[in-house]
């Protein structure tokens, strides 16, 4: 499989490492990179030279490409931007899945992929769980949905924080508003089970952890399921976890599996 990618931030060269340069994903390669910034025209060099792979400034010729499946790792707003064009022509799997509490562009992503036959992966990313939540939504039994992170107060503000504090409580929806970076987790959680307004957040700053945690709670007609994630971040990017970026080789693994688990 052919692989196109989007973003060569901490989990982009994370992945070029790990497929191009490693061998992780035998018969995967990442072939082409699509970057249109003026700045990545300085930055790609190096990136080429290291994990050859050819270099696209236009989406158009980017699609028109030998790729199978575009990998999206950069941000919230190069989903809304690209995301409906690539599905017409490519399978796509997201990174920046808060992009899709704009429901507007989610039932477009969804229409597209259809009419297109096409398929959108969203990996689980730093949280587990969600093969409970999604069979616990089919009976209609699930009543409550909640999500507590707590991340090291410097990726999450610049402010001078010397105890635990709260800043954020509402909907996942409101939690990607204020958070665009740090809430993907809750997206894929509301979007999973309950929805992005009924999904409680919570995101609390707290300058004695080193790791990012999330804890899940759902209760309905199943019983109640906690699930608590202590996930050390990025060396590169404190502000997302060592586990999204194998959350995306694990997706990659299991598309043309025999057998798939979960």
């Amino acid at each position: 499989m052919n692989i196109g990618l989007i973003g060569t931030g901490s989990i982009g060269e994370f992945l070029l490492q790990k497929i191009n340069k490693e061998n992780g994903l035998p018969g995967c390669q990442i072939t082409a990179v699509f970057d249109e910034r003026e700045k990545a025209k300085m930055a790609l060099p190096k990136l080429l030279n290291t994990y050859r792979f050819t270099a696209f400034d236009n989406v158009e010729t980017f699609l028109k490409s030998d790729i199978d499946l575009v990998i999206e790792c950069a941000n919230i707003e190069v989903v809304r931007t690209f995301a409906t064009r690539i599905v017409r022509e490519k399978d796509l799997l997201l990174i920046s899945i808060g992009a899709l509490a704009d429901l507007a562009l989610y039932e477009e992503l969804t229409m597209n992929a259809k009419e297109h036959n096409r398929k959108i992966y969203l990996p689980s990313g730093a949280i587990g769980g969600l093969d409970v939540i999604k069979a616990a939504r089919v009976g209609g039994g699930l009543q409550q949905v909640s999500l507590e992170t707590r991340k090291p107060a410097n990726s999450l503000t610049a402010q001078t924080i010397t105890e635990e504090t709260i800043l954020f409580e509402g909907s996942a929806k409101e939690a990607i508003s204020r958070f665009p970076q740090n809430a993907n987790v809750a997206i894929i959680l509301a979007l999973a089970g309950v929805g992005i307004h009924k999904t409680e957040v919570r995101i609390i700053a707290d300058p004695l952890v080193k790791n990012n945690m999330h804890t899940m709670e759902a209760i309905g007609d199943f019983g109640k399921l906690t699930v608590q994630l202590e996930n050390h971040p990025s060396p590169d990017n404190p502000k997302t976890s060592q586990l999204t970026g194998l959350s995306i080789l694990a997706a990659l693994q299991t598309l043309d599996r025999e057998i798939q688990i979960g």
